[in-house]
């Protein structure tokens, strides 16, 4: 599927959530699972799973060829040749995330740097923009456009790619993309100066479908280890190792034959549950690339299953939701799993389960348990699905320790039903002790709305508290220890804070009058804690009446800042966005939609700017007020290629 804003999402709520009482939650329990999920004991076994999927194929295609008195041809093409056993990936999960440099991202676990569209290098942000990388000088008060550089290799044609996302290890700029010209994950490595000037190093692909997605990420670092999510769907009717894991150097002429495998068959694991791949099989792969490595070597573990999927990255494993829906249209049953695969190396293990999370937020995992926010027919978040859902709601609580082989359900007892929330784009966020969910409009535009609410569980106990609300929810962000609702009533924009004490509730309000917030992904938040009640916030805002759409191709109107003083918020004011020709007349050649938004608030060692689409707002605050004190415009007219 290409990148196309797909409006048929809707599809009618299936059958609902047993519901349990509090007091049957499951004990806590910290230790290790006892089984684990089977890998294929060799090449041969995998190549006999095939070798079926192809023999089916083949008779059923033959059965078509009888029916229709005509012929046709049926043939396999050439596996890559198998790779040797590869030890398993390089522990990741212990080495921690490096504190060179500031983050200015709003990620969903400390220590697990997300892909992004802006970093801090030493004393220099550094943007992903339209295709191309720019750093801009902060260090000893400036503000000063230094290189910029193309984000794919002087022997890369970017026509039918897009580069997504960043991050930076030490020295090291990767960049994540995908290709559909050349069919694959794309990860464009860089290196960068302390003096901020950019030189490219190489390209590499990893095979695979496209990973996006409307709200996820598909690329994560912790400490010099890249982690990649590629899903990789195969199909019985050609050569299924055509879609394997497997990696490339990008050379000049490159071949398909120039791709070798990372996944071998012992690192390709399964559970008991009956694929049918006629009905959609996938492979679900996490991939480690060692960045402090000159030439980046990646290994790949997969997982065997349905194509729909979640995931979720925790500082220890990385989690894999498939789910599969079978029968007619009309009366589908959803069958489920969850696969987690840690981040140590060590064997994944897996658990059946019913419903589907909404996006990776739906996820926590922490003191051995893991609490799942669930929908009962939700179809994952590739592309757009997490942002039109419906179904009855429930959470998801279960020990690490339960997880096995795949062939062990979880219990009844561990889904805890819950009220439905208004608003059909769910928006979810764990804060200390608590799950916070409510509903909004999502991509969409706002709509009038004067009643809806959030949902504050305490996961551990079960106990559930409606806050009501006078407007949508489109954001849930934490404040600390307590937290934020954003949403709009369909004319104005409103914040709301939430106290998380032992009786939750509804503390602070703000409105700004016909707007909406201009971002929908998480990064598009950040907040800056000052002490343990009181910081500092920022949010991109656009018109009243614009929907989310418009992110991807234009920058928000300004940046909204706010004081928050005990959870009392206040405006400090706006940097607002002042856009010109250049911005358009870039000679954009790749990744001329901004998928990831373009606008992003930046709290930079007690400085704050604005990124909106080329331009760099700096602003100063005081108790009352930000006012703008100068502003960058990297925008290219010609490119300068740093040597």
């Amino acid at each position: 599927m290409t990148r196309m804003l797909v409006n048929c999402l809707v599809v009618a709520a299936l059958s609902a959530f047993v519901s349990s009482p509090a007091a049957a939650a499951m004990p806590e329990d910290p230790a290790a699972p006892r089984k684990t999920l089977s890998a294929f004991a060799s090449e041969q076994e995998l190549a006999g799973l095939f070798k079926r999927w192809t023999d089916e194929a083949q008779r059923r295609r033959d059965e078509q060829r009888a029916r229709r008195d005509k012929s046709s041809e049926f043939a396999v093409g050439q596996a890559l040749p198998a790779p040797a056993a590869a030890p398993a990936p390089a522990a990741v999960a212990k080495e921690a995330a490096g504190a060179k440099n500031e983050s200015v991202t709003n990620v969903q676990h400390a220590g697990v740097d997300e892909g992004g569209i802006v970093k801090v290098h030493g004393e220099h942000l550094v943007i992903l923009r339209r295709g191309r990388l720019f750093t801009v000088r902060i260090g000893d008060n400036q503000l000063r456009v230094v290189a910029a550089l193309d984000a794919y290799g002087r022997d890369v044609d970017p026509g039918g790619a897009w580069y997504d996302e960043m991050l930076i290890s030490d020295n090291t700029i990767v960049v994540i993309g995908y290709s559909y010209a050349r069919g694959g994950t794309e990860v464009g490595v860089f290196d960068i100066s302390r003096a901020g000037q950019l030189a490219y190093r190489a390209t590499y692909h990893l095979r695979s479908n496209d990973y996006y997605s409307s709200r996820n990420y598909a690329s994560r670092l912790i400490g010099s280890k890249l982690i990649v999510y590629s899903p990789h769907i195969l199909s019985p009717w050609g050569d299924p190792y055509a879609a394997f894991p497997a990696m490339r150097r990008w050379r000049e002429g490159a071949q398909a034959s120039d791709f070798r495998r990372i996944a071998p068959a012992t690192r390709i694991y399964r559970s008991d549950e009956a694929l049918d791949p006629f009905a959609g099989a996938a492979l679900h792969s996490v991939t480690v690339c060692d960045l402090a490595k000159p030439d980046m070597d990646c290994q790949s573990t997969a997982v065997l299953g349905p194509p729909g999927r979640v995931f979720y990255v925790s500082p220890t494993a990385v989690f894999v939701w498939t789910t599969a829906w079978r029968g007619a249209p009309q009366a589908a049953v959803a069958t489920s799993a969850v696969f987690r695969i840690p981040l140590d190396g060590s064997a994944p293990s897996a658990l059946k389960t019913m419903g589907s999370p909404i996006d990776q937020f739906s996820f926590l995992e922490g003191d051995g348990m893991l609490n799942v926010l669930l929908r009962s027919n939700g179809r994952g978040d590739g592309m757009w699905a997490a942002e039109v859902n419906a179904g009855d709601l429930a959470l998801l609580r279960v020990p690490l320790a339960s997880f096995s082989d795949g062939r062990e359900s979880a219990p009844m007892a561990a889904y805890r039903r819950l009220p439905k929330a208004a608003g059909y784009a769910i928006q979810s966020r764990y804060v200390g002790p608590f799950l916070l969910y409510g509903g909004g409009t999502g991509w969409h535009a706002p709509q009038a709305t004067n009643r809806s609410q959030v949902y504050a569980v305490r996961y551990a106990q079960g106990e559930v508290y409606e806050l009501p609300l006078p407007h949508a929810v489109d954001r849930l962000e934490a404040l600390g220890g307590n937290a934020l609702v954003v949403g709009s009533d369909g004319k104005d924009l409103h914040l709301t804070s939430v106290r998380l004490g032992s009786l939750p509730m509804t503390v602070g309000q703000y409105t700004r009058r016909d707007a909406a917030q201009g971002e929908t992904r998480s990064h598009g938040f950040f907040y800056k804690a000052e002490s343990e009640l009181d910081g500092l916030l920022g949010l991109p805002i656009v018109g009243s009446s614009e929907s989310g759409v418009r992110q991807l191709g234009t920058e928000s109107a300004a940046l909204l800042f706010l004081r928050n003083r005990g959870l009392l918020l206040s405006e400090l004011g706006t940097l607002k966005a002042r856009p010109s020709a250049s911005d358009r007349n870039d000679a954009c050649r790749a990744s001329c939609v901004d998928w990831y938004g373009n606008s992003r608030p930046l709290f930079v060692r007690g400085r704050v700017f604005a990124l909106m689409g080329y331009e760099i707002v700096e602003g100063k605050v005081d108790e009352t007020r930000i006012v703008e004190t100068r502003r960058v415009n990297f925008a290219p007219t010609v490119l300068q290629v740093a040597p």
